[in-house]
């Protein structure tokens, strides 16, 4: 897709998450940014979420602002999914569940 071909209202928002604290914005933006924020992700291995309204939402938030708390348990269960999908799983996972075989 050239830059010409860049659909202006495609957006695109980067969450950042740091144990002990809330997610928080660090990239968005529309149409040719959004998709090079897309390229960047790809090209480093990072989890990508396709949902509209949801990154409506988060593109009314400020750079550097932690999502509110009424998104916590959504992006919780995004984050957990990609570790997941990614083979992380907590240590207690298998005692827990007791039906997935982690190996390291």
């Amino acid at each position: 897709m050239s830059d010409n071909d860049t659909d202006p209202n495609k957006s695109a928002v980067g969450l950042k998450y740091n144990a002990g604290s809330a997610p928080k914005v660090i990239a968005k933006g529309y149409g040719a940014l959004a998709q090079e924020l897309i390229k960047v992700a790809q090209d480093n291995d990072v989890m990508i979420h396709q949902d509209e309204e949801l990154s409506r939402f988060l593109h009314q938030l400020d750079l550097g602002q932690e999502i509110p708390k009424e998104l916590y348990i959504i992006i919780a269960e995004l984050i957990a999914f990609a570790f997941v999908l990614q083979g992380k799983f907590p240590d207690n996972w298998q005692k827990v569940h007791n039906k997935i075989n982690v190996t390291s």
